[in-house]
């Protein structure tokens, strides 16, 4: 299967707290664009629930939707995310949700990983396949 490996830099990002956990933590809701580059090029939005605990550190769910093209083929899909930021990085996985692939991208399955340190940039990898 193809492995597509690249970055995407976050072009805006707000993020809301809707509750104070005992102890010191606070789930929130955020949400972002990105700009996709590699072997992913496109724009994406996502949209995050966080669990912050008192130390600084969260754990974080979210759907990412992406428009572009990967490895010439043009379309959208749609990657469920999970993962950790331990205060100063964040490290997630990638599932692509199935049925969301749109355009040529229609049939796109796929799993893979993120990482970011902190600032706005991040590099990603998935390991793909177009039915």
């Amino acid at each position: 299967m193809p492995n597509a490996t690249g970055a995407f830099e976050v072009t805006s990002m707000g993020e809301d707290m809707y509750q104070e956990l005992e102890g010191g933590g606070e789930l929130t809701r955020a949400n972002g664009t990105q700009r996709f580059s590699g072997d992913i090029e496109g724009d994406g939005s996502v949209e995050w629930l966080m669990c912050y605990s008192s130390d600084g550190g969260a754990r974080f769910v979210g759907m990412q939707r992406i428009v572009g093209t990967i490895g010439g083929h043009s379309g959208s899909f749609v990657i469920e995310a999970a993962g950790d930021f331990d205060g100063t990085q964040s490290k997630g996985m990638w599932t692509v949700v199935a049925g969301s692939g749109a355009g040529e991208l229609s049939g796109l399955r796929g799993e893979g990983s993120f990482q970011a340190s902190s600032g706005a940039k991040a590099s990603f990898n998935l390991v793909y396949q177009l039915d």
